[in-house]
């Protein structure tokens, strides 16, 4: 709130008091965030523990590079979405803003090796060019957003921080996304693969259905995170702008 710096005869106004509390129903998303992050990882961080490729979801035989980055890429990508839970986390950055700051910086260095891991480990897909194109273009622009954001934060602009975080945060959960939508699309696509073992990734309709969920998962939470920014006027945001 702008200080009034003119003389005048009236009495002062009190100082303003603290801001209204926001009550945890106008916030509903964080709780299912942090309980389907949880989930994520508890199922799949495990298999790459014990640094055993025939654990992999995934097949590994895709050259010497392949295993060491997924590794790097998962080990790393689960810090990163613990920490984009606290980022997104109301009540840490009003109250603890100094572990908001540090859940931060642990984000922007564990999404950059993130980043730069899954870019590797784009260019040995499983379904062919259009997911090789799918994940190679979610890795540079995960890693495009998150340095956009770093450097508006270390500039001041509060604002344009928040909004770039926004998009990163959304392209990194896009992997969370891919786990939902995949089972969608074979269910729609291919629903005889889900009691058929015989149907496996090596099939062609599997293959499309692979490259598809690649494009949704991160399209999908991108668009979905331009609808969040600018779904109404963040005056909030205008100010930081101009400060």
């Amino acid at each position: 709130m702008a200080t009034d710096t003119t003389t005048s005869t009236s009495t002062p106004a009190s100082p303003a008091g603290p801001a209204p509390r926001v009550r945890w129903w106008r916030r509903p998303w964080i709780a299912p965030l942090a309980i389907i992050t949880a989930i994520f990882l508890a199922t799949s961080l495990p298999r790459y523990v014990g640094l055993d490729p025939t654990q992999s979801l995934v097949p590994t035989d895709r050259g010497a590079v392949f295993y060491p980055a997924l590794v790097t890429h998962i080990f790393t990508g689960s810090i990163m979405l613990a920490a984009a839970v606290l980022q997104l986390w109301p009540w840490l950055r009003a109250h603890h803003p100094r572990v908001h700051r540090w859940s931060g910086r642990v984000y922007v260095a564990t999404a950059l090796v993130t980043g730069v891991a899954a870019l590797v480990v784009a260019q040995f897909p499983s379904a062919g060019l259009g997911q090789q194109v799918a994940n190679t273009l979610l890795g540079v622009l995960f890693l495009a957003c998150t340095l956009l954001g770093f450097r508006a934060v270390r500039q001041r602009r509060f604002g344009d921080h928040r909004e770039w975080m926004v998009r990163s945060t959304a392209l990194a959960f896009s992997i969370v996304a891919n786990r939902f939508w995949i089972p969608v699309l074979l269910a729609i696509f291919v629903p005889e693969s889900l009691t058929d073992p015989s149907i496996g990734v090596e099939h062609p309709a599997v293959k499309d259905v692979a490259i598809t969920s690649a494009w949704v998962s991160w399209v999908g939470n991108l668009l979905f995170a331009e609808w969040w920014l600018h779904r109404k006027p963040n005056k909030r945001a205008r100010v930081q702008r101009s400060r």
